[in-house]
């Protein structure tokens, strides 16, 4: 045991000698104890030195450090692969029982030795067995799990099952290779052999086509061990042939072919379309020889007009971004280009308000009712931004300032990501009007800063005004931050997150409706379904009185009747996993003797991305397995990997000394002592008659 002090024990002595002298001249003046025996008042005395010597030693802030051994033994961790690949193969029949057989044996042999912990791992990880029905295999979730979890424990080693295959996520080897010191033993299921079979191993299409447009579902095809074979590929939209292609495989083990079908887009709706790749009869599996799919065929596109007084870097960074949108049509060009034409125009991106004020054309889209989205350029003119219906108010002069962004507390028009909030903090500086900058309300994003002072001065700011919603942005040189991002990251996901977050905030028109349904269009059938409801009174305010009834009908029109549960402010509804296809719901409730309907459709897509898997992937067990100090078997040698494990010599208890700081005043029994000490003298002199 080791003692601390914040001040030197040697001073212990010089306070003792302190207390005893304070306690000898505090009984010499008592004239109560006068007549007392010298034992007595030498028992007083020694009372009242012993508590102030124990009251002063507990002003010194002594620290004690005790250390304990402690001994722990490893933890043998079995991860299985839950997915529905592993049903794949020849020995399928055999590998729930020949795993739980595994799992028992284990713990009987080495029940004494080590704690074992079993996890089941698809989609998602977890501890109990789900009889290999995961339709997504993300095996690195497993690990990452194991090395978050067990995090400095004693892992004695992991026994991982699987046939190699994953279908998302990142490889598992890398996040293997995380958990250090600890041997993996990978066993594998399934056959590596190839098999005769021909499959769609991907058919992509945009999720969303304009009306009377054309667009292409491409569609890739993997052919093993199908020499000289020939079959047709087809596309039905609605049950309906609509495009075929003859497909010829080489004289190859394996092929590839890729097919574009060019589609009209002629009827608005969700529209489903099924490719069927010809069954041959040479084939091991027919499961991955069709795949639907659902595009939303809408008849418009939000239109977003770019004005602007000059060519800028700056527009073109925004416009890059904006165009990324498939809702969204850009038309950019200069003011004095413009034809001056409105229709269809949802929001204005204005760059300027320098030399000219353009006040006439501010106030065409304010009669429309357009938002318009200001960038404000370092050489704009401070008389002409005083007039803009804004609320702005920039310095004058044509001295500029350098400044950084900072994220103005209290934002909440919309969320941001942590890749959008670290290319805040890391962006470069943006020019602006040497001064002050000020507006009239309005809920800010950014503000201005130089090195770590944050000022008052707003960057990017959006309000309200008579004419609707408007954002505001201060400054030039937002270039500079997509090229940073992209140096640092090799992406503009932070850049492009801004300039659409705020795109769309402009553009979406405020609901005022007192029922709204809100979920998204699109799910899989591994998705849980949640709906969220809300309900407004006439005043706007949220309320949870009215009961929200909500019918949901297949495609073969059965119905199934739903009520949202309330929560304190909104309701929810959970339909849990559906099967694929297309639904149509309805949504009812009666406030106040009016009825208030919602209606909507949404699809429910299948992802086989199982069925893709007829040959396991050993090689990747290897590779884990000889990166770890571990070894791979197969899954008939399971019995072997026990007498492994049992001869290992570093899956051994770990011993280590834990180390505890006590903090002496936190010492009960000290207070304890003090209060007898000071107790038994205040009886003594009481039992004397001194009180």
């Amino acid at each position: 045991m080791k003692i601390f002090s914040d001040i030197s024990l040697w001073w212990i002595w010089l306070w003792a000698i302190i207390s005893v002298a304070i306690s000898i001249w505090y009984y010499r003046k008592q004239k109560q104890v006068e007549g007392a025996s010298l034992l007595k008042k030498s028992t007083l005395i020694g009372l009242r030195s012993l508590a102030l010597i124990l009251l002063g030693v507990l002003l010194f802030g002594i620290l004690l450090e005790t250390s304990e051994s402690k001994s722990e033994k490893p933890v043998f961790i079995s991860l299985i692969d839950n997915s529905s690949s592993m049903l794949n193969y020849g020995d399928s029949a055999v590998v729930e029982s020949k795993i739980d057989d595994f799992t028992e044996r284990l713990k009987r042999k080495f029940g004494e030795r080590f704690d074992f912990a079993t996890y089941f791992i698809d989609d998602k990880i977890s501890s109990k067995q789900q009889g290999f029905d995961g339709r997504v295999s993300d095996l690195n979730k497993g690990f990452d799990y194991i090395y978050n979890q067990y995090y400095n424990r004693n892992i004695g080693g992991i026994c991982f099952i699987s046939d190699g295959n994953y279908n998302a996520g990142n490889s598992p080897r890398y996040m293997a290779e995380k958990i250090s010191l600890t041997p993996i033993f990978t066993v594998g299921v399934g056959d590596t052999l190839r098999k005769s079979d021909h499959m769609l191993k991907s058919v992509t299409a945009n999720d969303i086509a304009f009306y009377k447009n054309k667009f292409p579902i491409d569609i890739d095809i993997e052919a093993n061990k199908m020499r000289g074979s020939s079959a047709e590929i087809t596309l039905y939209r609605e049950g309906e042939k609509v495009a075929s292609e003859k497909l010829q495989y080489g004289s190859g083990d394996f092929d590839f072919k890729h097919v574009t079908f060019l589609v009209d887009a002629d009827k608005i709706g969700f529209v489903n379309y099924v490719v069927k790749l010809e069954e041959l009869d040479n084939e091991s599996s027919y499961e991955n020889n069709e795949r639907s799919i659902y595009i939303e065929v809408i008849d418009s596109r939000s239109k977003v007009l770019i004005l602007s007084e000059a060519p800028h870097p700056d527009i073109a960074a925004i416009k890059s971004v904006v165009d990324l949108d498939e809702n969204i049509e850009v038309q950019s060009t200069s003011i004095a280009r413009w034809d001056g034409v409105l229709k269809d125009v949802e929001l204005l991106i204005f760059h300027g308000a320098g030399k000219s004020m353009h006040s006439d054309l501010i106030q065409k889209f304010e009669e429309k009712k357009i938002p318009i989205f200001y960038f404000i350029t370092s050489a704009a003119s401070r008389g002409n931004v005083n007039q803009l219906p804004i609320g702005l108010r920039i310095p004058g002069g044509n001295r500029l300032d350098e400044v950084q962004s900072y994220i103005s507390d209290g934002f909440s028009l919309f969320q941001l990501s942590d890749q959008l909030i670290e290319l805040l903090k890391l962006s470069p500086p943006l020019k602006v009007q040497f001064g002050v900058t000020r507006i009239q309300g309005g809920s800010v994003l950014l503000g201005q800063r130089i090195g770590p002072v944050e000022k008052k001065d707003p960057l990017l700011y959006f309000d309200r005004n008579a004419a609707g919603k408007f954002g505001v942005f201060v400054g030039e040189g937002l270039w500079s931050w997509k090229v940073s991002e992209f140096g640092r990251l090799k992406n503009n996901n932070g850049f492009n997150e801004l300039i659409q977050k705020s795109v769309q905030y402009l553009i979406v028109k405020r609901n005022n409706d007192p029922l709204r349904i809100n979920f998204p269009k699109r799910f899989t059938i591994n998705d849980e379904l949640l709906l969220n409801a809300e309900f407004y009174n006439s005043s706007l305010e949220q309320i949870t009185s009215p009961q929200i009834n909500f019918t949901l009908k297949d495609m073969q029109g059965n119905e199934s009747p739903y009520v949202f549960a309330k929560n304190t402010s909104d309701y929810r509804l959970a339909l849990g996993r559906l099967s694929a296809g297309k639904y149509e719901w309805n949504a009812v409730t009666t406030f106040n003797g009016k009825q208030y309907t919602k209606s909507g459709v949404f699809v429910v897509e299948d992802v086989s991305l199982e069925a893709l898997a007829t040959s396991a992937n050993h090689n990747l067990l290897k590779l884990i397995a000889a990166n770890s100090n571990g070894s791979f078997y197969e899954i008939a040698e399971l019995n072997n990997l026990i007498d492994v494990i049992g001869n290992r010599k570093d899956i051994v208890n770990i011993s280590y000394e834990e180390t505890n700081y006590n903090d002496l005043i936190d010492w009960k029994w000290i207070a304890f002592l003090l209060v007898f000490l000071l107790g038994l003298e205040w009886g003594i002199r009481r039992y004397s008659g001194t009180y």
